[in-house]
């Protein structure tokens, strides 16, 4: 006959119930998805994915006391406002699964179809190997859906900030260790591919200065630098327009990331600078999300 355990024993709480505690806790701290994070954090402190946690939580499995304070610890710092990206360390990106943490952009779901544009314009290509650029690539997220869904392209990407550099380098050597990443300014990128590159893409800091962030998780974590973009944040559209000019060949496409409201003000800087077709797409929410250009 087992022994019982001592009356002192620490008790492990119910996975479900510590599950919904959370959310609870969540959503009285403004998180836009308490469910979602909450169950995304036990998972991952459980290293399962979300639908064995839904599985265990049914069973009526309980937490071990380890796992139930190492949850705590991370909802609290979600209540806080910490992004769940940096607490997990992954963030999810079409098909991957990126490294990210403090000193780098967290990728949007919204960036999604901006890829999906670059994807169809380097697919579109008749060379067997045409060349793709993402300057100021971050995680890396752009250039390496491009390489994982265009294995036939060479892909080059462009980043400037250490910190967002140490997590792209990561993301390359797991995902498309044959793309190239270089630490270098946008401005001033790969010279070697003047008038040879099909497809230039980026996703530059185009906030306003003056219009911070709502969201705390964007206004205290993601960097600055891949925030602002001067007092109309078109600054570095304005470079990427000459540097893209630069790297293009005739007939090149050129994509950018913007704000919703900042379709109309790119197309004309874009056609000013001698750029043909420019069009404005939105993204799932219907806003504005993106610029594409032909290089004349």
């Amino acid at each position: 006959m087992s022994t019982p355990p001592p009356s002192d024993a620490p008790v492990e709480p119910d996975l479900g119930q510590i599950v919904r505690a959370a959310s609870a806790r969540l959503a009285a701290a403004g998180v836009v998805t308490p469910d979602a994070d909450a169950e995304l954090l036990a998972a991952h402190v459980l290293g399962r994915s979300r639908g064995e946690l839904a599985a265990a939580a049914f069973r009526g499995d309980r937490l071990s006391v380890q796992d139930a304070a190492r949850l705590e610890e991370l909802v609290v710092r979600r209540a806080a406002r910490e992004p769940l990206q940096h607490l997990t360390g992954n963030a999810p990106f079409r098909h991957l699964e990126l490294r990210v943490g403090p000193g780098v952009f967290v990728p949007r779901p919204e960036t999604e179809m901006v890829a999906q544009l670059a994807i169809d314009a380097l697919r579109a290509t008749a060379a067997p190997a045409p060349v793709a650029v993402d300057l100021g690539t971050g995680s890396g997220a752009l250039a390496l859906a491009l390489a994982t869904e265009v294995p036939h392209a060479r892909v080059h990407a462009a980043e400037n900030s250490v910190d967002a550099f140490i997590w792209a380098k990561e993301n390359f050597a797991a995902h498309a260790p044959h793309a190239r990443l270089a630490f270098v300014d946008l401005a001033q990128a790969f010279p070697e591919l003047d008038g040879s590159v099909s497809v230039v893409v980026s996703n530059p800091p185009y906030v306003p200065d003056e219009a911070i962030p709502r969201d705390p998780e964007v206004r205290f974590w993601d960097p600055p630098a891949a925030l602002y973009g001067g007092p109309d944040g078109l600054d570095v559209v304005r470079v990427l327009s000459g540097v893209a000019l630069r790297l293009l060949h005739p007939g090149g496409t050129l994509v950018i990331e913007h704000g919703e409201w900042q379709g109309e003000p790119i197309r004309r800087l874009l056609t000013a600078d001698g750029w043909r077709s420019a069009a404005t797409h939105p993204d799932l929410t219907t806003r504005d999300r993106a610029t594409t250009a032909l290089r004349p």
